[in-house]
């Protein structure tokens, strides 16, 4: 009796086990969304958060493209800048409330993935890649050549708070601003978390996966691929207009391609394959393009070594890995693991640190007192070279012995052996 009461009481344990590692990344999401504006009032950081969160909702609608339906697109930035664009001029022709400014943005992004992706998409896979990127230039040609509606070099500026009065709101301030951006990120992750669940998704994997036996089954794979485009237009439309209530401006470069490769980096990064990679990855992509390029000059070097670097070790993205290790933690306990995740660290921080230092050592002699750096100006150049080896030697020792520990504990697994 007593073990049968012992196995039917550890079920509703490992459950809601289960459930609370699922919150985990709704609880970091809004902690990141509210705590930071409510500790500290400095504009930098409502500034980054408003990003943030802008890029969030940005992110996660490429990845219903690349994830979802495994549409790999080089002009998504068109259908975001597109959305904001519209929101601009209805916004300063008919003064539309602030509040639903997102979902005017939303909906003129999705009427151009309606229109774009009755091409697009008769094609997937490298063809679909190279329509898209076609119909992006295409719009970036036209936002310079057509000045009375993209507005030219100046963009098309708005004035947040000239829209219908809300009561108690100006969304004149930063904060009340980035209160309303806060609130449509959350619903955005919220409804496209909901999309991610329906059986219309399920297919889109399935179309994703193997075309030829979705459509064997009855299913069309050219309208689940329209679809899904248009429901990323549409919610790459609410990322725009939440970029464009930010800054009150819509340039013609945010239908480019550099804008279109930023998002690409952006769900890369934190894994396509985990709803909550591309949140991660647009962290990391915004934390890159404020704080770091606040301090030095070298942040798009920075950059493209992380982006190398996560590719090489971890194909799956940021988020890819971290489920991976939890998953290793809870089978083989955390007196196995830890010390082989210290060794990981301690190589990682090692590595991380003579990169720095050479790079900043290149930049400094390059820019002089222009870099903010400008410390390691007055090093010397032998401790300096001293320094960066000693660190990489470091880095490659810690690195050996985590694998070396990897190698033991694999091999014990492997045998039947617990540790």
């Amino acid at each position: 009796m007593r073990d049968e009461f012992n196995v039917h009481d550890a079920r509703p344990v490992s459950l809601r086990a289960q459930q609370g590692r699922a919150a985990l990344p709704w609880i970091a999401l809004a902690l990141l969304l509210v705590v930071p504006p409510c500790v500290s009032s400095q504009s930098w950081l409502v500034a980054w958060l408003a990003q943030t969160a802008a890029m969030i909702v940005f992110a996660l609608s490429y990845n219903l493209l690349l994830g979802g339906a495994g549409l790999l697109s080089f002009g998504h930035a068109a259908s975001s800048g597109i959305g904001a664009l519209i929101a601009a001029q209805l916004f300063n022709r008919f003064g539309l409330p602030l509040p639903l400014l997102p979902l005017i943005g939303g909906i003129g992004g999705a009427l151009f993935g309606a229109l774009y992706g009755l091409v697009a998409t008769r094609r997937s896979g490298t063809a679909f890649a190279m329509i898209t990127l076609g119909i992006g230039e295409l719009v970036a040609a036209a936002a310079w050549t057509l000045p009375d509606w993209f507005g030219g070099e100046a963009g098309v500026a708005i004035d947040r708070t000239a829209g219908l009065a809300v009561p108690g709101f100006t969304f004149g301030p930063a904060r009340e601003a980035y209160a309303l951006i806060a609130l449509w990120c959350a619903l955005a992750v919220l409804a496209m978390y909901a999309l991610s669940r329906t059986p219309f998704m399920r297919l889109a994997h399935a179309v994703r996966d193997n075309p030829m036996r979705a459509a064997a089954i009855g299913c069309y794979p050219r309208r689940v691929r329209y679809e899904v485009v248009v429901w990323s237009s549409f919610f790459a439309g609410i990322a725009g207009t939440l970029g464009l209530i930010n800054v009150e401006l819509v340039l013609t470069e945010s239908v480019g391609m550099l804008r279109s490769g930023s998002v690409l980096i952006a769900t890369v990064i934190g894994g396509s394959g985990v709803f909550f990679g591309p949140v991660v990855g647009a962290v990391v992509l915004t934390f890159f393009s404020v704080v770091v390029a606040s301090t030095t000059r070298a942040w798009l070097l920075y950059l493209g070594l992380f982006f190398v670097t996560v590719v090489v070790s971890s194909p799956d993205g940021i988020a890819g890995w971290i489920r991976r290790q939890a998953a290793r933690f809870a089978h083989d306990g955390w007196r196995v693991c830890l010390p082989w995740l210290a060794y990981r660290v301690m190589s990682v921080c090692a590595w991380t640190l003579a990169v720095v230092l050479g790079v900043q050592w290149v930049y400094a002699q390059r820019f002089g007192t222009e870099e903010r750096v400008s410390v390691l100006l007055t090093m010397n150049p032998v401790w300096l070279v001293a320094a960066v080896l000693c660190l990489a030697g470091i880095g490659w020792l810690t690195m050996n012995i985590a694998a070396r520990r990897d190698r033991l504990l694999s091999a014990e697994v492997n045998a039947g052996a617990r540790p």
